[in-house]
């Protein structure tokens, strides 16, 4: 009797694999008891339909042929860094710097359209962009690997510091070029030439962009899944003295892990200068180096399954708009709703992984063990 009372009311213990089918019935169930909630709390605080509020979520995401283009455009770059960050996440390497390096490879094509459109034709600037862009993100990645590699520092606090360094790079280059002087801001570049501007496919603005991702997509699939570097990759995230037991250089593929990431970082600013924005600000990439993380995280790291997790956080983002819009409310309701969602779907992954056994229950299974036994 003693015993059972020191006993914890509950303990938690790791679950053996779940199948595939049982994995998303939990995540159905958190996404469900999710909306259960928010419809609550929205006739509680605000007295709407809760029905109106979701179908306004649709409609600001989808409403209009333009807002689904919008739409497919956000997704397109933040699956982009998400895809950049993922190789280096898949090495337990936490990068944390996607902001920084994708805006570094937005200033280098901003500085590309500046200095060069009288230098050189539109097609070669364009391609001075990419270059320069993938570059100045491969180096921005690279600083902090080398460091890790060399010295094993800290690569979460090494990343996110180095965001704020290139937030002021970015800061300073905009006074520098800034139209008129004391504007404080570029406005858009080459307005009138449109050099370096990104090519219309189809009459749509963001039709490129969202090509290049989705080969990107599956070209980081099989790079990840099928190619020597990705086995070295995930060898090295499984454990690093395994790696150099069967002849991996960990450092090698520390630092060149971090070139390939910071590079497809530098490939969003492009996107983002070339295709999408033409000019340069220091919140171009909105926060979207961060929100991958949770992109990449949620598909456990996997880049099909990014298209499906990109896409559920742009809609929030975008109806969480729509609302504050349509029914007169703060954004922050619409954003506590988005938090909410994102909560219970984040939690969720904990029961896949880990299941709760209650003493009561326990005590009872002992008690019928040893009642077999007795008799």
């Amino acid at each position: 009797m003693t015993d059972t009372k020191r006993e914890p009311l509950f303990h938690v213990s790791k679950r053996a694999m779940l199948p595939w089918y049982a994995v998303w019935a939990i995540r159905l169930c958190a996404v469900v008891l999710a909306l259960i909630l928010c419809a609550g709390l929205s006739i509680l605080v605000t007295g709407e339909n809760p029905i109106a509020i979701y179908t306004t979520i649709i409609n600001g995401a989808f409403g209009t042929t333009r807002k689904v283009w919008m739409t497919l455009q956000n997704m397109a770059i933040l699956l982009c860094i998400s895809l950049a960050v993922t190789p280096a996440f898949r090495m337990r390497f936490w990068n944390i710097g996607g902001e920084g390096q994708a805006l570094m490879g937005a200033l280098a094509s901003a500085a590309c359209m500046i200095l060069l459109r009288n230098v050189f034709p539109n097609w070669l600037v364009i391609v001075c962009m990419l270059v320069s862009s993938l570059l100045a993100g491969a180096i921005w990645g690279a600083i902090p690997a080398f460091f890790k590699a060399r010295w094993q520092t800290n690569e979460t606090l090494f990343t996110l510091m180095m965001n704020y360094i290139a937030t002021q790079l970015v800061a300073y280059f905009v006074i520098l070029w800034e139209v008129p002087k004391g504007a404080g801001k570029i406005g858009i570049i080459n307005q009138q030439s449109e050099i370096g501007w990104l090519p219309v496919i189809g009459g749509q603005k963001y039709m490129l962009n969202v090509l290049i991702v989705v080969v990107l997509v599956f070209v980081m699939y099989f790079y990840l899944n099928f190619s020597k570097h990705g086995f070295e990759i995930s060898v090295v995230g499984e454990s690093e003295r395994t790696a150099h037991y069967v002849g991996i250089k960990v450092e090698k593929v520390i630092v060149r892990t971090m070139l390939l990431s910071g590079a497809v970082c530098g490939l969003a600013g492009f996107l983002l200068v070339g295709g999408t924005e033409h000019t340069l600000t220091t919140t171009i990439t909105a926060g979207r180096g961060f929100t991958a993380v949770m992109v990449s995280w949620l598909a456990k790291f996997n880049p099909i399954w990014m298209i499906v997790s990109s896409m559920l956080l742009v809609i929030l983002e975008r109806g969480a708009g729509q609302i504050a819009t349509n029914f007169g409310l703060s954004s922050s309701f619409a954003d506590i709703l988005t938090g909410i969602i994102l909560f219970f779907i984040i939690g969720s992954e904990f029961f896949i992984f880990y299941k709760i056994s209650f003493r009561h229950h326990e005590g009872q299974a002992n008690r019928q063990k040893e009642g077999v036994t007795r008799g």
